[in-house]
């Protein structure tokens, strides 16, 4: 289960937080990551984390930073001077690779309003 917190509405320029706790994981070497969906859009990766390598989406590099606490129970997502294109759906997922079509397991998401 992967539940979501953080997220609303920020000006251009801004931060936001997002966590995820994560519980019942089939494996605990699953990757975890941060994904998004725009209006209108599919669903992309922001960013992930898979036995200890990281990987970001080129829009979100050098803005976005993923972590896990001590235990791998939580994943954060820290936000730094976002953009109006930033504006999404957010979603925890997991799954056995980190391409997006081995992720299947997903939070309820949380919405991100940059404006």
């Amino acid at each position: 289960q992967l539940v979501e917190s953080g997220g609303g509405l920020v000006q251009p320029g801004g931060s936001l937080s997002l966590s995820c706790a994560a519980s019942g994981l089939p494996d605990t070497n699953y990757c975890l990551g941060w994904f998004r969906q725009a209006p209108g859009k599919g669903r992309e990766s922001v960013a992930r984390v898979h036995t200890g390598t990281i990987f970001y989406a080129a829009s979100v590099k050098g803005r976005f930073t993923i972590s896990q606490d001590a235990t791998n129970d939580t994943l954060y997502l820290e936000m730094n001077n976002l953009d109006v294109s930033d504006t999404a759906d957010y979603y925890c997922g997991a799954g056995r690779y980190c391409s997006l079509s081995y992720i299947n397991i997903w939070g309820q998401g949380t919405q991100v309003t940059v404006s």
